[in-house]
């Protein structure tokens, strides 16, 4: 990033608290209406929301670093990434309808009432017109309900959990990350060619919207193929030591233990798991081994010999268009612009956080308003292609992206410290889709677009 982009674009803000929403409206009269920080100078603000702190703090730093890449891109610096490979070429290089883009910050801490914080000080002080980020499924259906109320567009980061884009959705959100229902529709059918289908599976789940749904899904995925659910166990997500919960698997006839943790909670979970032996035991006359549903590179840098052999699923892979075909162009793109800035490949947190911001900035150029009444009806029903997972669909149901899933195991001897997971298969988007009215996606109501006027 240029000196000039750093003094000017990379503001920090702090989480604030006060009751209710003060958003301004500004009129101007160029509008065709009034809505949320209209912006009128000639640059224009978008707020990154990441877990600076807390479990999931290595995932929020790739997402920043990603973050910045965008801006660079979008402001015609560097080689321009994946805007490059977009099937779109609305986008220019020229920031966004010519405005310069700049970007202020916030630590989500991974708790959703500081992201809420953290957000409405961004939108409130800041003036920013969009909020993009977070890691946890609880984060994001926090600051999407700010979002909806504030009347901006809230392009969600990590977000793995079914209510997200379910019962929680809002016209104002909008998810490029999968879910859980797709992860386990990808991963049961390689789980039952790796381990059959007479199974006993234990538990461990993080106590919060992710894991309720991650372990929902799996379960009912694997139920189905035969596996029988010995226990399903809730751990907090501020737990760091999980010996306490790994102990009582041993003596519960399970055969496979299941991670429903992500970030910091499974590098130490399974930590503990192969530190208990769980991996040299066999039960019922079969090897015993552990799954971990959803997991990215960074959490096998973080668990080390210990991710080897351990299946899961992925959203993206920075490894996918070398290994499975120019289908996912886009992704050596962006691997190269990451990998030059950074001295290392991205995971599918920069991926997901690098692709929204310049998904965002296309349906603000193609609708031609910041209006984020406008710029959601450029993104609901959008299909598009060269952002590195094939062909996609931003749904506008339910506002969700529909794409092929990764799925993949730790890799038995890695070349390096960032080749720990191997692709097994790539799962096609039509395998993963859902009807809009899934009962595992009941109770919401994506309601109208505000626009803050």
């Amino acid at each position: 990033m240029s000196n000039n982009v750093t003094r000017r674009g990379v503001l920090r803000t702090g989480a604030v608290t006060g009751a209710g929403l003060a958003i301004p409206t500004i009129f101007t009269a160029s509008s065709a209406r009034a809505f949320t920080n209209e912006p009128t100078g000639g640059t224009v603000t978008l707020g990154f929301n990441v877990p600076q702190t807390g479990p999931y703090a290595d995932e929020g730093a790739d997402e920043l670093r990603a973050f910045q890449l965008a801006v660079e891109h979008l402001n015609g610096e560097g080689d321009g990434g994946m805007m490059q490979t977009f099937s779109s070429d609305a986008l220019k290089g020229t920031g966004i309808l010519g405005k310069k883009v700049q970007y202020v910050t916030g630590d989500t801490q991974t708790k959703s009432d500081a992201a809420r914080a953290s957000a409405k000080s961004m939108i409130e002080k800041d003036g920013a017109i969009m909020i993009s980020g977070g890691s946890s499924s609880g984060v994001a259906v926090a600051v999407q309900g700010l979002c909806q109320e504030a009347g901006v567009i809230f392009m969600a980061g990590l977000t793995h959990s079914n209510d997200t884009t379910g019962k929680d959705k809002k016209a104002n959100g909008f998810r490029h990350f999968f879910n859980a229902y797709m992860s386990a529709a990808a991963l049961a059918p390689v789980l039952e060619k790796m381990y059959g289908t007479d199974r006993k599976a234990y538990h461990l789940t993080a106590d919060y919207t992710w894991g309720w749904t991650q372990q929902e899904l799996i379960q009912a995925a694997t139920e189905a193929m035969g596996w029988e659910t010995v226990n399903n166990v809730l751990t907090p997500l501020a737990q760091t030591d999980f010996s306490s919960y790994i102990a009582p698997v041993l003596n519960s006839g399970a055969d496979v233990l299941v991670l429903n943790h992500y970030g910091g909670n499974m590098v130490n979970s399974l930590t503990n798991a192969v530190q208990f032996g769980l991996r040299e035991k066999q039960v019922n006359g079969k090897n015993f081994e552990i799954v971990v549903p959803l997991y990215s590179e960074l959490m096998a840098r973080g668990a080390g010999e210990n991710i080897k052999g351990i299946p899961g699923s992925q959203n993206w892979d920075w490894k996918l268009e070398n290994q499975a075909g120019s289908r996912y162009v886009g992704t050596n793109a962006f691997v190269k612009s990451f990998g030059e800035k950074y001295g290392f490949p991205p995971s599918q947190a920069a991926h997901t956080c690098y692709a929204q911001t310049l998904l965002y900035a296309d349906a603000v150029e193609r609708a031609g308003s910041f209006d984020p009444c406008a710029v959601g009806e450029a993104l609901a029903g959008y299909e598009f292609d060269g952002l590195g997972n094939g062909p996609t669909l931003y749904r506008a149901d339910d506002h969700q992206c529909f794409k092929d899933v990764v799925v993949v195991k730790g890799k038995e001897n890695p070349e390096n410290e960032f080749d720990l997971v191997e692709i097994v298969e790539v799962t096609p988007r039509e395998q993963v889709e859902y009807a809009p009215d899934h009962p595992m996606f009941a109770g919401g109501n994506l309601g109208a677009c505000n626009s803050g006027a």
